[in-house]
């Protein structure tokens, strides 16, 4: 009877488990300038065990559904834009950023500028012609 009481005070006054801190401070969902893609960031495996960030499309407005499939993409939602980035220094992480208009995937950074905001930057083969988008968490 002892023991038994002993548990529930020591079960009573144990704090409750926290939940696991995101593996990377850019997890959650992002939307771009125009609000008319949002993505939901995350970690995703890589080939050697270990994991990357990664985002997919949560939802899209019907231009950018339609530019998409112009551009090749017949589904737009659910699609892996930002592909295998990995820590590249201080609240920044690179990989590579699919453009679904386009069709292509170009070389890319993603910059944490505050808990709010990232700037997603992509480049041409050498880092020349370069566009950046400042996405917000949503």
């Amino acid at each position: 009877m002892v023991a038994a009481l002993m548990a529930l005070a020591m079960a009573a006054g144990s704090p409750a488990p926290a939940s696991p801190a995101p593996a990377f401070p850019v997890e959650g969902v992002w939307h771009n300038p125009k609000n008319s893609v949002a993505v939901k960031t995350g970690a995703c495996p890589d080939k050697t065990g270990g994991s990357k960030l990664c985002g997919w499309v949560v939802r899209a407005d019907e231009e950018a559904q339609g530019d998409a499939r112009d551009g090749g993409t017949p589904k737009l939602i659910g699609t892996a834009l930002l592909r295998e980035y990995r820590p590249s220094g201080r609240n920044r992480w690179s990989g590579q950023i699919f453009v679904p208009d386009m069709g292509r995937t170009f070389g890319s950074t993603l910059t944490l500028v505050d808990a709010d905001t990232i700037d997603v930057k992509g480049c041409l083969i050498g880092g020349f012609l370069c566009k950046t988008q400042t996405w917000r968490r949503g």
